[in-house]
């Protein structure tokens, strides 16, 4: 096996792509694999169940336990989180609030947002509201922003004041359905508010959100991780310095990093030798910590065409993934779709179909038609906006 293959199934191995979290609760799987980025759509429910066989239902009530939650964390973007990690995620999410900018030019100030923040927590004395209930009880305190503020995707200010207080953890965001696939929300008060004794100064956070980065998917370099946490190169590299990296080389101008005593655990690591194929969401973090799709691939397979909205294109030309992945051993070796038409899943595989490969994608298929109903990879997916995807995924399978 090469280079590029070990680093690959040692990359699935720091994710517990290699079986090694079956049969374990959700948080211990976001504790290792790390945070999973949710967007409204069924990624977290797929890093759970690639790698631990974690059901829908195991996973919302592990949620509505408070093991695992969904919180605005690294760069203000929300992610699934376990427990442990919540006053550093909420810490590490702070500042990072585009709308509350916007809404400055509009002429809404902070001491505005105070008020209006106070009449939501009053309201919510009573119990779980929803957005209609909670600007029906702030009455006057929510403002609308007319159509300057609908242009830039403010029309009032009570998201300002909800994003205000679910960042400083005094309320969080309750899932009507208790799922974090279909967006429709309440709010309720948190308590104790998970910040409450957390003490850490802001670079101590970024250290910490570092820490863990390093062990989900080390190596990484230093721009990965500034990416990922949303720093400045200043910021960042302030950040890195008490962890003691050490580097490696991977080509000429690629140099990674480990946390201490992981170098030597890459260099004793030995590949498996027999497939493990794994189907995971588009946005997995396999792929999202490092924001590179493109190493999961074999050099051959970035010219292979695939459909993206403007038509289409080779993979290697892509910034994103075009469809959910399919893995094997860290490498990227298809693509698929489900279609609820059917109740299939659509996908084509990039090497030589066996019995293991097919098992799997069975498996999925399964899990997403009875337990989730659609396999949606963000909040504005839908079956007939991913119908083309789906076609040409048949028609490439059934052309290989």
């Amino acid at each position: 096996m090469d280079d590029a293959s070990k680093l690959r199934a040692w990359y699935a191995n720091r994710q517990g792509l290699d079986g090694s979290l079956e049969g374990k609760s959700s948080s211990e799987v976001l504790e290792r694999a790390g945070w999973a980025r949710s967007v409204g759509g069924v990624s977290p429910y797929l890093t759970l169940f690639s790698r631990a066989g974690i059901s829908r239902e195991q996973a919302d009530a592990e949620a509505a336990k408070l093991d695992i939650y969904e919180l605005p964390s690294a760069r203000g973007c929300t992610y699934v989180l376990p427990a442990s990690d919540f006053a550093l995620g909420l810490a590490c999410g702070q500042g990072f609030d585009s709308d509350m900018k916007a809404a400055v030019k509009l002429g809404v100030t902070q001491k505005e947002i105070a008020k209006l923040c106070d009449r939501v927590l009053a309201a919510l004395e009573k119990g779980v509201l929803g957005t209609d209930e909670l600007r029906e009880a702030t009455g006057n305190a929510t403002r609308n922003l007319g159509e300057e503020g609908k242009k830039k995707g403010v029309t009032t200010t009570l998201p300002l004041a909800l994003g205000e207080l679910q960042a400083s953890g005094d309320i969080r965001r309750v899932p009507t359905n208790g799922r974090f696939d279909q967006q429709r929300y309440q709010y309720a008060l948190w308590r104790p508010n998970p910040l409450r004794n957390f003490k850490l100064a802001p670079q101590e956070v970024h250290t910490e959100l570092a820490r863990r980065y390093f062990a989900w998917i080390g190596p990484a370099s230093v721009a990965d991780f500034q990416i990922f946490a949303g720093l400045g190169v200043k910021a960042a590299k302030a950040a890195l310095e008490p962890l003691k990296l050490d580097p490696i080389e991977i080509s000429p101008g690629d140099q990674r990093f480990f946390l201490p005593g992981d170098r030597a655990k890459f260099d004793a690591f030995k590949p498996p030798k027999e497939p493990r194929y794994s189907l995971l969401g588009s946005i997995d973090s396999l792929f999202l910590l490092r924001n590179d799709f493109k190493g999961a691939l074999e050099p051959k397979d970035l010219e292979r065409k695939v459909l993206v909205n403007s038509g289409m294109k080779s993979l290697g030309a892509l910034t994103d993934l075009p469809s959910h992945a399919i893995v094997d051993r860290g490498r990227l070796v298809g693509l698929w779709e489900y279609d609820p038409a059917t109740e299939s899943i659509a996908w084509v595989s990039f090497v030589k179909k066996d019995k293991e490969l097919e098992l799997a994608v069975t498996r999925t298929e399964n899990f997403v038609r009875d337990q989730l109903g659609d396999a949606r990879s963000f909040s504005l997916d839908s079956p007939k906006s991913r119908s083309p995807r789906i076609a040409a995924l048949r028609q490439s399978a059934a052309s290989a």
